[in-house]
């Protein structure tokens, strides 16, 4: 099977891991090379949760039984229970809830499936709260987590379970996947992959939407003109602007939607106060919206640090005689440029800025502080 061939109900979603898919099959059929819980790794757009899902739907579904594959693939099977957060980071109440379906029975399916799209979002105690499930689950009972990498766990969750690590697209196989999804132009699918990474969400973003391929380039272009304090501060609040409006594009619609389908649930007719009386589940709501507004944030910060890793890890190549597999093409002069004026020092200097303002920001550190940190090692050199 190639990176680009349909499978059959539940495989045909999973692109480009032929291995896993492969392995996972054998252990969905064969009780001999199943586990009772397993950890899919691998980078960002890798398609880690769409083969968790497959892999679910495989487990739980009657070979045959598309009806049943085709509701967990939705998310809707009574046998299959799934986390996913819409916060920073997975609340201890949220997995305590999910370990606590973890002990029912499987109701109409052969296992019951655990789901924990985001595990590497777990601090150590909510962690903690996971371990006894895993060490004891029952009999009929199957965990999947996911996560970029095994060390974005505790060495006791990895030694609990059986790692299947995901293999990166090459570039090319990325932009002929965007080119059959969406129609695009074959440069352009080319231009979005290699920018995203071979992430294949944000490539699929980057070809539909010129506005993101735009903004992209302005933001990377404002991070080369910084030359001292000001020009950081200017830039790090411009960065920041650029993602809560980012942000709150992708949050807005959705927001309203569910307010709306809350107030109507609860008997509020459209336009009218909101009673007392139901006050405080609309304030949990927005409290919840809230917390994936934060999120949302983060990752747009978060995809901005990447893309700036991808400017010097370019930058450095240079340093070293490396013309070849550059990602920013585009700005080849600019870094020719920086390559000259910058020591290979300077420019490992300002990777290792990048690395600490991404773990002062999962830390919580006010994300125009710490870009702003960031910024002035870029324009000097040296960490602040």
């Amino acid at each position: 099977m190639t990176a680009t061939t349909v499978d059959v109900l539940p495989w045909g979603e999973v692109w480009g891991q032929d291995e896993a898919v492969a392995q996972l099959r054998a252990a969905a059929s064969d009780p001999s090379q199943m586990s009772h819980a397993w950890l899919i790794t691998g980078p960002p757009g890798s398609g880690r949760s769409t083969l968790a899902y497959a892999f679910a739907a495989a487990l739980i579904a009657e070979p045959g039984d598309e009806n049943a594959m085709r509701q967990v693939m939705a998310r809707t099977h009574p046998d299959l229970a799934a986390l996913r957060t819409e916060g920073v980071i997975i609340s201890i109440k949220d997995a305590r809830s999910l370990v606590e379906r973890s002990y029912f029975s499987p109701s109409l399916g052969r296992y019951r499936v655990m789901i924990m799209e985001d595990a590497d979002r777990m601090v150590e105690r909510t962690s903690n709260v996971l371990l006894k499930a895993l060490e004891e689950p029952p009999e009929q009972t199957v965990w999947i987590l996911c996560a970029p990498s095994d060390a974005d766990l505790l060495p006791t969750i990895r030694s609990r379970v059986r790692i299947l690590r995901l293999r990166e697209p090459d570039v090319a196989d990325v932009a002929r996947l965007i080119v059959q999804r969406t129609g695009v132009d074959e440069v352009i699918a080319e231009q979005s992959a290699r920018l995203a990474q071979r992430h294949i969400g944000m490539a699929q973003r980057l070809a539909t939407d010129a506005a993101s391929r735009e903004r992209r380039e302005r933001t990377l272009r404002g991070v080369l003109r910084v030359r001292g304090v000001g020009d950081a501060v200017e830039v790090a609040a411009s960065i920041v602007q650029s993602a809560t409006d980012d942000a709150k594009a992708l949050t807005a619609t959705r927001d309203e939607g569910e307010r709306e389908a809350l107030l109507r649930t609860l008997g509020v007719p459209p336009g009218s106060a909101v009673p007392p009386a139901v006050r405080s589940q609309v304030s949990a709501l927005e409290d919840e919206q809230k917390r994936r507004a934060t999120r949302s944030l983060r990752d747009g910060i978060d995809r901005v640090l990447t893309d700036l890793e991808s400017l010097y890890r370019d930058t450095l190549m240079r340093q070293f005689g490396r013309d070849t597999d550059l990602i920013n093409r585009e700005l080849t002069a600019d870094i020719e440029a920086l390559a000259s004026a910058w020591t290979p020092q300077h420019t490992l200097t300002v990777l290792d800025a990048i690395a600490l303002t991404r773990t002062n920001l999962q830390g919580n550190a006010a994300p125009a502080l710490a870009l702003e940190s960031m910024l002035i090692t870029v324009a000097t050199g040296r960490a602040q």
